[in-house]
């Protein structure tokens, strides 16, 4: 009987997730891809539609985490932290929204200095058409210049947050 009780539970939970738009990708070199995130340690601006927005990256943890504090004009701080899990490259996104997706890297190319990331998970959804977080794609153009383009859903709609970075230090 509790074992019944356990499947159904896990259905109802599995139900109301949102699915992963991540597909299991190991041609991507995502050791290669961390080390190009280290290097934007340091502090970054951007001027986006909703005021100026302070980023740092700091690496931590001897190396094996990258964690970016957003700052906007007038909103709550955000923090996102990269990490490696075995031969993937995955972020945890702490959203002002009060929620935190995992997404995982599903693209890379060093020539250019894309890499997006995709939908894993996600912890504290209230509902699957609640507000969070979808995908981000960055364009890690040099060491002074980065973009990013964070796909936000709310009720079955996306849009984008587009930002390009200039290094301050």
């Amino acid at each position: 009987m509790s074992t019944n009780l356990m499947t159904i539970v896990l259905l109802a939970v599995t139900a109301a997730a949102p699915a992963a738009d991540v597909k299991p990708n190991d041609t991507i070199d995502a050791t290669a891809a961390f080390s190009r995130l280290k290097a934007l340690a340091g502090v970054w601006e951007a001027d986006t539609p909703m005021g100026k927005i302070h980023t740092t990256f700091e690496v931590i943890s001897g190396g094996t985490a990258i964690v970016e504090r957003d700052d906007h004009e007038g909103m709550a701080g955000m923090l996102t932290v990269y990490h490696m899990d075995g031969k993937r490259l995955m972020l945890t996104h702490y959203c002002m929204a009060g929620n935190q997706p995992r997404m995982v890297a599903s693209a890379y190319d060093a020539s250019t200095g894309r890499l997006e990331f995709r939908f894993l998970d996600i912890t504290n959804l209230a509902s699957p058409n609640a507000a969070h977080m979808r995908s981000v794609n960055f364009r890690l153009t040099d060491e002074k210049h980065l973009s990013a383009a964070w796909q936000f859903a709310q009720d079955g709609k996306t849009e984008a947050h587009d930002m390009a970075y200039t290094r301050v230090k």
